[in-house]
């Protein structure tokens, strides 16, 4: 259910506005758009799983707050954020 180290780093280096970069809205939201993706595909063997759901619902929220964050912000970031990682908005 989780990501891998390897994952987690190479989409550290895609969506780092810097060197060192870890925490920028963008790695943040990257971050979580994998992790729940992976959520997602969990879900579907196992429907009964609500304690697992209210976690993927915490982190949708987290993930709709950092991109509001982005967008008060930086409109042209947010678009690029979006259209790179397929998102509906």
């Amino acid at each position: 259910m989780s990501i891998t180290a390897e994952k987690k780093s190479e989409l550290i280096k895609k969506f780092a506005r810097g060197e060192g970069d870890t925490g920028s809205p963008e790695v943040q939201v990257a971050i979580l758009t994998e992790r729940i993706a992976n959520l997602t595909e969990h879900f579907k063997d196992n429907k009964k799983d609500n304690h697992s759901r209210r976690g993927l619902l915490k982190m949708v929220a987290t993930r709709r707050k950092l991109l509001d964050y982005v967008k008060s912000r930086d409109e042209s970031r947010y678009q690029a954020l979006i259209e790179e990682l397929n998102l509906r908005r």
